[in-house]
């Protein structure tokens, strides 16, 4: 397999692609209004807390204040307090204690939830960034502050020793596990990343030295800085997925920016020199996107509709709560062996549904409604192939087996806006919901609002301003008759800072607005 990574780079966005033998499988846009955010440390104020929703607030100095749930508030919050020189905290660990205690009420045995920690409005806190803002929510914290680099994770006040499950030879990670131990300074906490594997003592203790100085640094601006301040800016899009995906088995990174290319070249050089042969400049003057036919894959992921090989589809709807996903046979539909036909479409599904998955950044509540099978060991096969392919997703990934309707629930780790929401606004015409108003039903609102106007006043002037689409649309012969029809004599005014569908009326002598008193 011949994996690549290809960066195009403009003057206003960075757009990086990983091709497994030329098709996309992974996709990120980094640009400046939506620069990745998850990795920051914060030096916030506490807000509000909130024990209702087991949460807080923390004030960072954005729009809305950041989210901390107790369960984020990690055992070594009182330490980053400390730190911070406040003494008389009253902050406290929230309790992971996993025991159970008998209820005496029916001598049956639950699980306590964890005591709700102490924190005080207005006090400072440590907090990093773990999920980006979705809409209207603030970003998600934790005060649990670890520190990323290339073969290691560092865990301050901290004294445990980690090893990434993906390094499954033993033998490795006991030889890991020994480099670590030998090269951890006190207080401290590490976690060997995937990349890790294989790499010598000296690889991984230079890592180390970079995070201990790092974190230095954000130690040092936390105690002198007033909150709220950002104390730690991690990597870009593009610099965190040479970091973290940029391994022996890339074949090539193909860059067509110099200032980049150079940038990237002096990192790896830092961190991993055997790596910079395959890092290679892109010369040409036609499109990077266009020469590695990645322009057309990414179309579709703009689209509703995601064909399949054997003439299915799928259709991808996004809804405020969870993304729906309808698998149709279309044209691969026959009556014979339906049972067949319908079991090689929904394993087809199945594999496009984990990489759309992955390609868009799709994350949270997802339900797949695939095509009725009735046995039961051919709804195996699809749950089977489903957690076959999710293997191969570095985000975490839940799937439940299909129910009885067809219907598989997956749930996957939502960090960011997936690709739909980074790179696309809302439609100021439909306001998001893909549907005009029938303009019939326009004028029957207008009418509706005369009627209750005519009970209380005669002939009059009006203005009725709109959004300029209804407008267009009003001006018609049906529009001259509700004039003789209610004998008011009206003027239509676009205006655009009206929403799509809706109305405001005015009186033409006082210039008065009407339309609430009338509604």
């Amino acid at each position: 397999m011949v994996k690549e990574i290809i960066i195009n780079s403009s003057s206003n966005q960075t757009r990086v692609a990983i091709t497994e033998d030329g098709n996309l499988v992974d996709f990120f846009v980094d640009y400046p209004e939506n620069r990745r955010m998850v990795g920051d440390i914060y030096l916030g104020r506490v807000a509000r807390v909130l024990p209702g929703i087991r949460a807080a607030f923390i004030d960072i100095g954005m729009k809305h204040d950041a989210f901390l749930h107790f369960s984020d508030i990690g055992q070594r919050t009182k330490q980053f307090q400390h730190m911070l020189g406040d003494e008389d905290s009253d902050v406290e660990d929230a309790d992971d204690d996993e025991s159970t205690k008998t209820n005496g009420g029916n001598g049956t045995k639950t699980t306590p939830l964890p005591e709700i920690p102490k924190l005080r409005k207005g006090e400072e806190i440590l907090v990093q960034i773990t999920k980006e803002p979705v809409n209207n929510k603030g970003v998600r914290v934790t005060s649990s502050v670890s520190i990323a680099g290339r073969f290691c994770v560092l865990l301050p006040f901290d004294n445990k020793i980690g090893i990434s499950k993906k390094i499954s030879d033993y033998k490795e990670r006991r030889r890991l596990r020994n480099i670590a131990r030998g090269i951890i300074p006190p207080n401290y906490g590490l976690i060997i990343r995937t990349v890790a594997k294989d790499q010598t003592e000296d690889a991984v203790k230079d890592d180390l030295t970079n995070l201990v100085k790092t974190w230095k640094n954000i130690e040092s601006a936390a105690k002198s800085e007033e909150p709220p301040t950002i104390v730690h800016q991690d990597l870009s899009t593009t610099d965190s997925v040479i970091r973290d995906l940029l391994t022996s088995d890339v074949s090539k990174v193909f860059v067509d920016s110099k200032k980049l290319f150079k940038q990237i070249k002096n990192y790896v050089q830092l961190v991993q020199p055997d790596l910079l042969e395959k890092i290679e400049l892109y010369r040409s003057s036609s499109s990077i996107f266009d020469e590695f036919k990645i322009e057309e894959q990414i179309t579709t992921l703009m689209g509703r509709r995601v064909q399949l090989p054997s003439g299915g589809y799928l259709i991808i709807e996004h809804t405020e709560a969870m993304v729906v996903i309808d698998v149709n046979s279309g044209r691969y539909a026959k009556s014979k062996e339906q049972e067949l036909n319908s079991l090689k479409t929904d394993l087809e599904a199945s594999r496009e549904i984990a990489r759309q998955l992955r390609l868009r950044d799709i994350g949270g509540i997802i339900v797949v409604d695939f095509i009725d099978l009735e046995e039961d060991k051919n709804r195996k096969k699809i749950y089977d192939e489903l957690k076959k392919e999710f293997r191969r997703d570095r985000s975490k990934v839940s799937v439940l087996p299909m129910s009885d309707f067809g219907l598989v629930q997956i749930t996957r780790q939502r960090i960011r806006q997936n690709i739909m929401q980074a790179m696309k606004d809302v439609c100021p015409v439909c306001g998001g919901t893909g549907f005009m108003t029938k303009e019939s039903h326009l004028v029957y609102d207008i009418e509706d609002w005369l009627k209750k106007y005519r009970k209380y006043f005669g002939g009059f002037s009006l203005i009725i301003k709109c959004h300029p689409t209804d407008a267009s649309r009003l001006q018609n012969k049906k529009f001259t008759k509700i004039q003789f029809k209610f004998l008011v004599k009206f003027t239509i005014e676009e205006d655009s800072s009206i929403a799509r569908g809706r109305f405001k009326f005015f009186s033409k002598r006082t210039g008065v607005d009407l339309t609430e008193k009338f509604k």
